[in-house]
Parts: structure tokens; sequence; C-alpha cells
């Protein structure tokens, strides 16, 4: 893990600043910040921005974030990010640095768009929990009346000696087991069905496809499950059965949903299943951490591992039929602040409502009982603090998520505050600054 952020050190004399600064060295914190606000103010559009001191965090511990990517930047662990924290609604901090593409001399921006993978799954539970306010279904209701692909499951068996096979399952899958990732579904790099996957052509969401989110989720029907539906939590394709769920029920591609329900209401314009050919240049630059080798940009073709296989490009190249609702997802920042502000606010952004409170409250509430004994998890996110005390600084009930590429967020609903961070790194080599970035957020708070 790297260094604590307390005993990070400034930025290297050389360097690369951003032109977001527009300056040709190195400024005091105290001035960055400044500079971070005015930019903020056309940047978050409605979302507005305000001085760190005027909702409770102090410029001068803020600005420790800065100090902290920078020496990341520096030592090439990562090429750039964009962090942003948001409190009482209003953007206190806003920090573009580094490279977007680094071979290519292109500096990081506050709209630079990136994978955000598994952030695309509090999207998608988002778009279920819509729909059940609609009195689509209920939680308790099974997958199969909706998806019948998934009517009597069975479930995998390896014994000690002898050939696996399948028994039938001890109860079907429910909305609510696939919102909480209790289902028996696993993902492509499980070393007991990922193969079964492979065979089966189950999307991971990470890698071109050629076919739709509807056809992965019938072959991945056909699949064993790993365990007894609501036994154990395992994180899985689960989001991505839900993402058909939304088409089913609906009417609609989960593309037009999102876009029609969720993103031009919510004002969300940067966000894609696959970008436009206009902002494909805004895309930052993928890359790897391999100890021994640094870091390197993401090469052209996928990287294998095992059975599970992802690239960098699906979000432009390719088929462009799967949306993937685990997954698929490419944004910005301000984009994802804008939805994380909605679910803060209790479902709700600039009069415009999403989800009722109490939908919020239920997706925010810890949903596995004693499924797990440690781990908080609600319906689309996990939740802090519930059943274990905090190991880092934060609050209990605090929820988020993070992506593939290492994109993060967490919502805290009693300081009031939103903490997004944003790099585009895989594999991670074990870096920990994401969870360092929300360390600082929360000791620069002064109130």
């Amino acid at each position: 893990m790297p260094a604590r952020a307390s005993q990070a050190q400034g930025p290297k004399k050389n360097a690369v600043t951003p032109p977001l600064f527009n300056m040709n060295r190195i400024r005091p914190i105290s001035s960055i910040v400044a500079s971070l606000v005015l930019c903020a103010t056309g940047f978050a559009q409605e979302l507005p921005a305000a001085k760190p001191e005027s909702v409770g965090l102090s410029s001068e511990r803020i600005g420790r974030i800065a100090t902290l990517v920078q020496q990341n930047i520096d030592d090439k662990r990562i090429a750039g990010a964009v962090t942003m924290v948001i409190r009482h609604g209003q953007v206190a901090w806003l920090d573009a640095r580094g490279m977007a593409d680094r071979e290519a001399g292109k500096p990081m921006q506050q709209d630079s768009i990136f994978r955000i993978c598994s952030m695309s799954k509090p999207i998608t539970s988002t778009a279920v929990m819509m729909l059940y306010e609609e009195g689509k279904f209920l939680l308790e209701d099974p997958i199969s009346k909706y998806l019948p692909e998934f009517k009597n499951p069975k479930v995998f068996v390896k014994p000690a000696a002898g050939q696996p096979y399948s028994i039938p399952a001890t109860r079907e899958i429910t909305i609510q087991d696939l919102l909480r990732h209790t289902s028996g579904i696993t993902y492509n790099w499980n070393k007991d069905l990922g193969q079964q996957y492979a065979d089966a052509n189950v999307a991971s969401g990470l890698l071109q496809y050629d076919g739709t989110i509807g056809d992965s989720v019938k072959r991945l029907a056909g699949v064993p499950l790993l365990f007894n539906p609501g036994d154990r939590w395992e994180y899985s394709l689960s989001v991505d059965v839900l993402g058909r769920l939304v088409e089913v029920v609906s009417g609609m591609p989960l593309n037009d949903f999102f876009r029609t329900r969720i993103f031009e209401r919510l004002g969300m314009k940067d966000t894609y299943f696959y970008l436009p050919a206009d902002k494909v240049p805004r895309l930052a630059a993928a890359y790897t951490y391999y100890e021994g080798k640094g870091l390197s940009r993401f090469p052209d073709s996928p990287i294998v591992e095992g059975t599970m296989a992802y690239s960098a490009d699906y979000p432009y190249n390719g088929p462009r039929k799967l949306f993937s609702g685990g997954a698929g997802l490419s944004s910005t920042t301000r984009d994802y602040a804008r939805f994380c502000q909605m679910l803060l606010n209790g479902g709700s952004l600039d009069k415009v409502r999403v989800l009722s409170r109490k939908s919020v409250e239920l997706m925010t509430h810890d949903q596995l009982g004693p499924i797990s004994e440690k781990m908080g998890f609600g319906l689309g996110f996990g939740v802090d603090g519930v059943k274990a005390p905090l190991s880092e600084l934060g609050s209990p009930g605090e929820f988020g998520w993070g992506g593939f590429y290492y994109t993060s967020f967490v919502i805290d609903p009693r300081e009031d505050m939103i903490v997004i961070s944003m790099a585009q790194l895989h594999p991670t080599g074990g870096l920990g600054l994401d969870k360092e970035i929300q360390v600082l957020a929360y000791q620069a708070l002064s109130d």
C-alpha cells in the first residue's frame, strides 16, 4: 500500500501540469483550490461550486488530495485522475491532473470520459427500482416470472472425487437476490464455473460481444448456479440479468431506458454504453501496472486471464449490441456526481424525482443480514460500518462502489458528502489510492 497521505510528498518540480490551472509552475495549495472552485462553476453546471470553508471543509487539508494524486503520477503508478468532493450539494473540490493519454501528450481534463464498468450497477439497480415503484413486480418475485429461462435452476456440485454434476436448487432466484448478489450466479473468472461461462458464450461486459444482453442472459440461465440462491454473497453477473429484466418489463432496450428515464432527466450528457464518434477523443487511455514492468499503456488486443478476457476499446469498437447493465457504461465525474447527488437527496435532483425517498432507504439498507456476518450490501451498493467497525475514516451507513478500471464513489448521508475518483488502470498492482482519496476527503472536514 502506498505511503499514508499525511506522508505524501509534494508534486515534483517537473510534473506535468494540466491547462486547467493555466500556470507554468505548481502554485500553493490555497491558490490551486481557488482555481478549482472557479473552474467548477462552469463544469458542474447545476451543481454549484463553493469555497471549501463555506461547506465545512478546510482548503489546506483538502488540497492534500492533489499532492497525493500528483505523487502517484510522478511515481508512475497512474497516468492521471479526476477527483471530486461535493458537500451540501456544492462542489468544494474538483481536480483534473496528469495525463488522459500519456503517449499522446494529452492532459487529463475535467470532462475526460472514463470506463466506469461496475459503477454501471447502481444505475441499473436504480432502473429496476423505478419499475418496482410503478408496480411492475415485487422484489420477492422469482426472476423466472419475467425471464422464464431461469425456471427450475440447478446448482453446481464438485465432489471430492469424480466428475462435477448439478442438482436442483432449493429455491428459485428472486429479484432481490439479483440486486444483492445472492443469486448463485458468478462471474466469468470463477475457477469452478468460468469455463462453462466461456463455453456457453456468456458476456462479461468488458469485452466486445456479438450479441445482445438478452442473448447472453439466456445462455447464462443454462449454466448451473454456484450455490443455492440466498445462501451467500458472490459478486456476479446478476446485474446483467437485471438489465434484461428492465428491457422485458419496460418494453425498451436498456440503453433507451437509461437515456430517456435517467440520463436526460438528470442532465447526464456524457454517459453512454457506446460513445458517439465525436466523444471518443475524450475517453482516457487505459493502463496496466505489473510488478517489474511498471505502468504501461493497455495493449491493442484483449488481456486474457484464464477464462476471463477484457479489452479497453469496447466503448467504441465492435458490434455495439450488448448493453451490459453490470459493466458497460462510460461516464464523467460530472455526470456521475449528478447521479450520486440524486441518491443523496433521497431520489430527486433539480426538482426531478427519479426514485421515492423510501426506495433509496431500502436500497442503501443492508440486505444481507445473517447471510454475511461482516459485509453490508444493499440493493446495488456496498454499505459500510453497519455490521463491523469502519476500517478507515468515514461514517456508518455510507454507501458506494467501484469499477474494474479504477473508478470509485462513496455517498455519505451523515456528512452530506460525495467523493468520486476516476482513473483508468487494471491490473492495479495493489494500489490503494482510491481509498486514500476518501480518507483525505474526510480528514478535511472542519465543522
